[in-house]
């Protein structure tokens, strides 16, 4: 087949190019990123044996992982908004099933696994058309097959659906705190060496330890209206939110360095699906962006790719690789997506904690 044009460089579309290298498939990856660590990459997150792993193992890059992997990361801790804390679990009770990695220690490994010239940082995709893209210099690029790994707010999504990402009702702001074992040990201790949840019946507060002595915390708010998180960036505001919480746990807002970033989050309906077209998929984001309360949408997007790659490779017929994969895809992301939109539910459901505890402590008891 004439070349496959890969749209985004994030883990998805950077472990689709890696896993074809693999089976010695040339593919190509356009970024607009003028880099790979042009832009701040996101926290940690955990890897899961069915998916992330699963990927990183087809993509021949464990040993790589294991080397950054941040196992003590898995540890956990719920606490309601006095601070009290609900349920606790330690790294090494959790199993060693699910590792913890910062998101920029992953993309550089799968950055460095591809021979160089397959990425094309700074590579602005401004139009696709079966079988061709278009870049902001005006350069038109021929492809036999394109890929959307291009997130939430795909360009190339378009050619298969008229699905577009809607406000899920939960809005997050982001928050940073640097050095935190000297700076702020109060906060390291209050969160431990993993994630952290304080939940109350419509806001909670969100903490994760990741590499390099940071803590980022999501600030998470109900509102009907996703405009209505830029005004809460701003720490006053944000604290009259959080008024009835613990004061250790407002440290984590008070005490936290630079600009508060306002996100709401979006997913498509959950059971997205398209009927085939020719010369085109998506994967992760692109294909069902979810909230991030399933914990798979990085896990997904690395299954994604590593799942196509390797129906691209045994296939002689691209349009019976593509079908093939997307008939596997659809049912995960879907189980996925429902889990996720249930989850973000009960996790801020009136009674909070409990509903969260209730099921950490039934997975807890099953591993």
């Amino acid at each position: 087949m004439s070349g496959i044009a890969i749209v985004g460089g994030g883990l998805g579309g950077l472990t689709l190019a890696r896993v074809l290298h693999t089976r010695g498939v040339a593919a190509t990856v356009y970024e607009l990123d003028a880099g790979p660590a042009s832009r701040d990459q996101g926290g940690t997150l955990d890897l899961h044996e069915q998916s992330g792993l699963r990927a990183l193992g087809e993509a021949g890059l464990l040993g790589e992982f294991r080397a950054v992997a941040r196992e003590e990361g898995e540890a956990l801790r719920i606490l309601d908004r006095h601070g009290v804390v609900r349920f606790e679990e330690t790294a090494e009770a959790s199993g060693g099933t699910r590792p913890e990695v910062d998101r920029s220690a992953l993309k550089r490994i799968l950055v460095e696994s591809l021979p160089d010239g397959v990425v094309r940082w700074g590579a602005k995709v401004t139009a696709v058309a079966p079988g061709e893209l278009t870049l902001d210099t005006g350069e038109v690029v021929e492809a036999g097959l394109v890929v959307g790994a291009d997130g939430a707010w795909s360009k190339v999504r378009p050619l298969l659906s008229a699905a577009v990402p809607a406000y899920s009702g939960l809005s997050f702001v982001e928050a940073r705190l640097s050095d935190v074992d000297s700076k702020h040990p109060a906060v390291a201790a209050l969160v431990g060496s993993g994630s952290m949840f304080a939940l109350d019946e419509g806001r909670g507060l969100i903490a994760q330890r990741t590499g390099g002595g940071w803590i980022r915390v999501y600030a998470a708010v109900e509102t009907e209206d996703p405009a209505a998180v830029t005004e809460l960036a701003d720490r006053e505001r944000l604290l009259d939110v959080f008024a009835g919480f613990d004061a250790g746990l407002r440290t984590l807002v008070e005490e936290s360095d630079g600009a508060l970033i306002p996100r709401p989050i979006h997913a498509l309906p959950v059971g997205h699906r398209w009927a085939r077209v020719p010369g085109v998929t998506l994967l992760g984001d692109a294909a069902h962006v979810m909230s991030p309360f399933a914990g798979e949408g990085a896990n997904l997007a690395m299954l994604d790719a590593a799942e196509l790659a390797l129906a691209l490779a045994d296939h002689d017929d691209v349009e019976d690789a593509l079908a093939a994969y997307e008939a596997a895809m659809f049912p995960r992301a879907e189980e996925a997506a429902r889990d996720s939109a249930d989850n973000l539910e009960a996790c801020f459901a009136p009674g909070a904690p409990a509903a969260m505890v209730e099921q950490m402590t039934r997975f807890a008891a099953h591993h």
